[in-house]
């Protein structure tokens, strides 16, 4: 094999290994074959093209031509073409399975389910990946700068992933891969040099020299030499942070690290959707007790407990947007929204909950609107939802309701129709933030909206006839075994079909509020549950409910009920003027309705295919993140912006390096700096300097090489007879030289514009003449040495001898 097939083939097992580290990001790896397939494909056509031989360029085009075709095959018919044509598939086929990778990306938690999206999205980066490295490490012919794709997709997949217990096995894989390619590429070039004559024989050569030989007389000790340096660099890399655990966390930080995790203001909550998980709560056999409370409120059966409100809509479904985390005040803020008339008439109950030993839910279920809640553990308080979610305990650990005992004061709101009925406009923040549809919303759900609505003069009125026409008189009827829907049409097939559960209910009303413009968002928690003989209160997982929260200035967020389900009671201020007859239930289903709890881990052979796209099949059921957990802080930001930012100018330094010595020198206005810089011009577009040449026949030399031009060349001529005059002119007839600078830029642009562009692009990015930076190091540490050695020779002071004469 020859030096050059052994670093294309160790340059695709570098991207392989690499690539490694994506495999925890999705179920299955079946994946990564494919792509090493594809990638042996990729790598042969190189070597094919550079064998013929072709020129770079088109060697990278046969590469990237080929991939794009042998994807374009392999994706076939699995994306959503609207057009005929290989034009229209390549467009808009292709590109649609890459917007639905992308769209499959952002909905499924990790690991996600090994969609054809997400399979182009793997297999065409890592393709990407591979060409940049085969590129810079073959066809270029530098190896060490291919490490940056292999770092980028490195990183990309640790960020991800968060680390975990593979982490470890992941960068071990990747960082062997990089040097093996090293290793490969720096034999290749050894190989050049030829054949090593007037060696030693294998008896007379000695251990000190490391020229140690092996077969066929080749020298192996460089090759074992490096060897030994890339096996301990990666032993150190994985073995200091292990012994330094105060680092662990990194300049990044870690979950839970900083001031988030100590108890300070900041970190956010972000939680995944929780209403599949609720479908598949009513629709358990398992009906056990999560939650027992004991109460004051005279009113029990309207008190529900909420866990956490849904108030971004985004076309496919409900979810919590991030919000800022804080501390858990002793007296928590008055609700928003609410006024003083209305607080005055409310009465503040208190409510005694013990949570299962089974229930591991990470939001703790309240009443609403909670005044103060006395509970042990580490919580952090969300103002604008008004909920109390679980911190970070350490890696992968949480806070959570399991086994709690917690006391919530809460208040017994009690609006009157009146005081809805003459609401004032609501604060523009909320009614701006509050009222935000999709674009992909179908134009049924407004036109319905404005349909059922007509006549109504308020909002209040507005919201009863919604309520209304699902509760009441709209022909819909309840049925847990309704899918939930995730798609733009979920809300438009709802109002077609008129059957589903609370969710759909919840959702659909609370997207038609929108559209009237009343402030919406969906709550999710449990109805009151079941009162014992003991005056204790039983809720059980057949109590999940979902239900709709709009927004009135003055109340606040007041629950609404339109989900027509026996043993749900409608709230009084919502109630119509002439009585009306509840609707019957359709089929003998439990009076619960929705929610986000699940009680107990989920075995991953038995979990829906819905909860695994939420991520909700594991040790615990809910995958939200929180504080210190899933928000991204400042820092992390701060951190990885800074990282890509050294990632991405680590190329351009030796560009700034040159631009910065190119301007000191030309601004000192000396003739001999001037020249040195146009030498260095010259060696950057391959024009080694000769120091051994007059400054007369290096200038014809430097303008016969770089093919200058007549302008160009005689402004070489000048400087080199500058030169000459201030060597060997006496010194009074030295002149000063006005134009110098100018000169020097022009014969650098001669030089420049005589090679080729990829020439010129080596020219700026990597030229040659940085070798100095090395040369001059290699100098400096020489000279410190010697004043060090000097300096411990003066220290050794002569003994005085004693006993003598």
């Amino acid at each position: 094999m020859s030096g050059r097939a052994r670093v294309t083939l160790f340059a695709a097992l570098a991207t392989l290994l690499t690539a490694w580290s994506l495999v925890p990001l999705v179920e299955s790896a079946g994946w990564l074959l494919q792509a090493a397939l594809l990638l042996a494909v990729q790598s042969a056509v190189g070597a094919g093209a550079r064998r013929v031989p072709l020129a770079r360029a088109l060697t990278v085009a046969a590469q990237l031509l080929v991939s794009l075709l042998i994807l374009a095959v392999l994706f076939a018919g699995k994306g959503e073409s609207t057009g005929s044509g290989p034009l229209a598939y390549l467009v808009t086929d292709f590109g649609a399975l890459y917007q639905r990778g992308v769209q499959d990306v952002s909905e499924f938690a990790i690991p996600a389910p090994l969609t054809d999206g997400i399979r182009l999205l793997l297999v065409s980066g890592v393709l990407l990946i591979g060409l940049l490295v085969d590129t810079l490490a073959v066809t270029l012919r530098t190896a060490a700068a291919a490490g940056l794709p292999l770092l980028a997709l490195y990183s990309v997949a640790a960020g991800l992933s968060g680390g975990g217990n593979a982490s470890w096995f992941s960068f071990l894989l990747a960082g062997c891969g990089y040097l093996m390619m090293l290793l490969a590429e720096s034999r290749d070039r050894l190989a050049q040099w030829g054949r090593v004559f007037g060696a030693a024989p294998r008896e007379r050569v000695s251990a000190a020299s490391g020229l140690g030989s092996g077969k066929e007389g080749r020298l192996t000790a460089p090759v074992r030499t490096g060897r030994r340096i890339g096996a301990v660099a990666l032993g150190l890399a994985l073995a200091v942070p292990a012994a330094l655990p105060a680092l662990g966390g990194g300049l990044m930080g870690g979950p839970g690290d900083g001031e988030a995790a100590e108890g300070g203001v900041g970190g956010t909550i972000s939680a995944v959707n929780p209403l599949v998980s609720l479908q598949s709560n009513l629709n358990a056999q398992d009906n056990r007790v999560v939650l027992k409370y004991r109460t004051d409120n005279p009113q029990q059966g309207e008190q529900y407990l909420r866990i956490l409100a849904l108030d971004e809509f985004n076309g496919t479904k409900w979810e919590a947007s991030g919000r800022a985390l804080s501390d858990v005040p002793p007296r928590l803020p008055n609700p928003p929204g609410l006024s003083g008339d209305v607080r005055q008439s409310a009465a503040e109950v208190q409510t005694n909950v013990s949570a299962a030993d089974n229930y591991t839910q990470r939001y703790l279920p309240m009443p609403y609107p909670a005044t103060s809640v006395d509970i042990k553990g580490r919580w952090r308080f969300e103002p604008a939802g008004r909920t109390l979610v679980g911190d970070q305990l350490g890696k992968d650990r949480f806070q959570n309701v399991q086994g709690a005992q917690y006391s919530v004061r809460s208040l017994l709101l009690k609006p009157t129709a009146q005081q809805l009925r003459n609401a004032p406009e609501p604060d523009p923040a909320v009614l701006a933030e509050y009222t935000k549809l999709p674009e992909n919303l179908p134009q049924v759900v407004p036109d319905t909206a404005r349909q059922v609505t007509q006549g109504a003069k308020d909002d209040y009125t507005r919201a009863v006839k919604l309520q209304d026409f699902f509760a009441v008189n709209g022909g819909f009827r309840y049925n847990t075994k309704t899918a939930s829907g995730t798609g733009p049409q979920a809300v438009a097939r709802f109002l077609a079909d008129k059957e589903g559960f609370c969710v759909h209910f919840a959702f659909s009303m609370a997207a038609m509020s929108r559209s009237l413009g009343i402030p919406a968002r969906v709550a999710v928690g449990f109805t009151p549950g079941e009162k014992q003989s003991d005056g204790s209160v039983n809720v059980s997982m057949r109590d999940a409910h979902a239900w709709p929260e709009l927004y009135f200035e003055g109340v606040g967020w007041t629950r609404f009920e339109p989900t027509p389900r026996a043993g749900i009671n409608v709230p009084d201020y919502s109630r119509a003027q002439a009585p009306a007859a509840q609707p019957s239930a359709p089929t003998a289903l439990p009076s619960q309705g929705a929610a986000q709890p699940s009680a107990a881990p989920s075995k991953a052979d038995d979990c829906p295919p819905e909860l695994k796209k939420l991520g909700e099949c594991g040790a615990t059921a809910p995958k939200q993140d929180a504080s210190g957990g899933g928000g991204t802080s400042l820092s992390a930001v701060l951190g990885w912006a800074g990282a890509a930012a050294a990632v991405l100018g680590l190329p351009l330094l030796p560009l700034l390096w040159r631009s910065r010595v190119r301007a000191r020198r030309l601004g000192a206005g000396e003739v001999s700096a001037a020249w040195r810089e146009l030498g260095d011009a010259a060696w950057d577009v391959g024009v080694r300097p000769d120091e051994a040449l007059s400054p007369r026949r290096a200038a014809v030399r430097m303008a016969d090489l770089g093919r200058l031009d007549a302008e160009a060349a005689a402004a070489v001529h000048r400087v080199a007879g500058a030169l000459e005059r201030r060597l060997y002119a006496p010194p009074a007839a030295a002149a000063s030289y006005p134009g110098l600078a100018q000169d020097v830029l022009l014969a650098r642009a001669g030089l420049l514009a005589g090679v080729g562009g990829p020439a010129r692009l080596r020219a700026l990015l990597l030229p040659r003449s940085a070798a100095r930076l090395a040369w001059s190091a290699s100098r400096r540490w020489a000279s410190l040495a010697s004043a060090v050695s000097a300096r411990l020779t003066a220290l050794r002071l002569p003994l005085p001898l004693r006993g003598r004469g």
